[in-house]
């Protein structure tokens, strides 16, 4: 039964996040051959309707207004149930980041619809969508199915591959006229203590240090080694309890759920809570002096040494391996 499904479309710094384009994937699975239309909030984000369409958005609508230049829960939701409400549709895609899992269960609880949170893959089995999702901090998964009213789910970035970009594609961008109103929040400015460069939460490589970094200056070893394979550097709760890094890089069951390509875990232990944020990275490097570690039971490939000595090692190699390709 092929369905409309509306998706949303996530904006940082005026570029739209890898995950927009994993959701109009999802959202096309969900559709089943019917409609995938994407929904762009913001302020001054007309120009960035091409590339939902080169990844597969069938429609674009638009709401441009000076009150969504950055996230407030009452401007968003205001703005995407006014969407909801012309589109009808039988299906929502929303990523499951930061905004996602805030802005989701409101717009859930306004349509009195059900949400599945946290999806990591969609499949057709049986006649029936089925969505798989993390349990009980990633030691299990759940599958589910909706079998009445809307479809409504969030997923996590870096699981659900987005379709090849083709740039000879097109289609209808319609502009929503909304007033924002009666909010309850305004953002006079935003600070960020992230460090620039890859996001963490979309990074493909993760370089992570825990304790065992020792200082501030231990993770400048890390940043070299994240910057030479073009990714990011994250962190374990113990090393920002230490002051030895913000709580922005934190993965852990409090902190950032991550799964990206290549996870190097630095002087961390392997915490429960930890484990819960990276587990299901695809490739772990473990770096530890402790060959006991908890974080070796499931590493896919384990050093046991010193990380001040390791980690300069593989900088240089990857370094070398990158001027010889």
């Amino acid at each position: 039964m092929s369905r409309k499904v509306i998706v949303l479309s996530e904006v940082r710094d005026q570029t739209l996040r890898n995950v927009s384009f994993e959701a109009i994937a999802a959202g096309k699975v969900v559709a089943e051959g019917g409609e995938v239309v994407a929904v762009l909030l913001g302020h001054g984000v007309n120009s960035l309707t091409d590339q939902l369409f080169h990844y597969g958005a069938d429609r674009v609508r638009v709401i441009d207004n000076d009150q969504l230049k950055t996230y407030t829960p009452d401007g968003f939701s205001q703005a995407f149930l006014a969407v909801l409400e012309e589109e009808k549709p039988e299906g929502i895609v929303i990523g499951h980041t930061a905004l996602g899992k805030d802005l989701a269960p409101k717009i859930a609880s306004r349509l009195q619809s059900g949400l599945i949170s946290d999806v990591t893959d969609i499949e057709v089995a049986g006649g029936h969508i089925v969505f798989t999702r993390p349990i009980y901090s990633g030691k299990a998964f759940e599958k589910k199915i909706v079998t009445d009213g809307v479809t409504f789910v969030t997923i996590r970035p870096n699981n659900i591959a987005p379709l090849e970009a083709d740039s000879t594609l097109t289609g209808e961008v319609a502009e929503v006229s909304v007033e924002i109103k009666d909010l309850r929040t305004i953002v006079k400015d935003v600070v960020r203590k992230a460090s620039a460069g890859v996001d963490l939460s979309e990074a493909k490589v993760v370089v992570a240090g825990g304790r065992g970094v020792k200082s501030m200056d231990g993770f400048e070893p890390l940043k070299e080694l994240a910057t030479v394979l073009g990714g990011a550097v994250g962190a374990s709760r113990g090393a920002c309890d230490a002051d030895y890094c913000d709580y922005s890089l934190q993965i852990g069951q409090t902190g950032k759920v991550i799964t990206p390509d290549l996870y190097i875990a630095c002087g961390i232990s392997g915490a429960i809570q930890h484990l819960a944020g990276m587990s299901n990275s695809k490739v772990i490097v473990a770096i530890n002096k402790d060959p006991e570690a908890n974080i070796f039971k499931i590493a896919d490939y384990g050093i046991v040494g010193d990380l001040f000595e390791v980690v300069p090692l593989l900088t240089e190699e990857f370094k070398k391996l990158k001027v010889h390709s």
